[in-house]
């Protein structure tokens, strides 16, 4: 008759391959360094470039809030409504805007840097289309216009929660 013994597994062997090893390793390293590269995503928000161009373009529906500051990239607004008109208060300079009239700020650079690293150098420039106010809000259409094609999650990093961005 046969022997049919089983042999016995040795001890601290995991029932994984090495190819299955591998593959879960990269897979967790992706996930850090994706994790790392959101955590240290960062906007800095430099000085204006003259006569550049603005080939594309992000729209928004955003919401500002009456009488609080709001600071995008490095201009701060400040809105104070009242009927159907609007005190714009952009850097400084004030300026009354009736629904439908726009406000441009001025241009700005932005350099998006990850893990410390620059990623993106872009200039940008905001546009605000004044539609009217609905409670303690002033609502506006929002383009942000840039000189190289930025991911829309960078953008959105750029707007305020408090402005309530949403796609246009």
């Amino acid at each position: 008759m046969a022997d049919v013994t089983k042999k016995p597994e040795s001890p601290g062997k995991s029932g994984w391959s090495t190819g299955t090893k591998v593959l879960v390793g990269i897979v967790v390293l992706i996930v850090v360094i994706a994790t790392l590269a959101v955590v240290t995503l960062t906007i800095a928000v430099l000085g204006t470039n003259v006569g550049t161009e603005f080939p594309y373009t992000t729209n928004y529906r955003v919401t500002l809030p009456d009488g609080e500051p709001i600071t995008i990239g490095s201009s701060h607004i400040l809105v104070t409504s009242y009927n159907n008109e609007l005190i714009a208060d952009v850097d400084g300079t004030k300026e009354k805007l009736v629904v439908g009239q726009q406000r441009v700020t001025s241009p700005r650079h932005a350099q998006v840097t990850v893990i410390g690293m620059p990623v993106i150098d872009t200039d940008f420039q905001i546009t605000l289309t004044y539609l009217g106010s609905t409670g303690s809000t002033a609502n506006f259409d929002m383009s942000v216009k840039t000189s190289t094609q930025v991911p829309e999650l960078v953008i959105r990093r750029l707007i305020p929660p408090a402005m309530n961005a949403l796609p246009a």
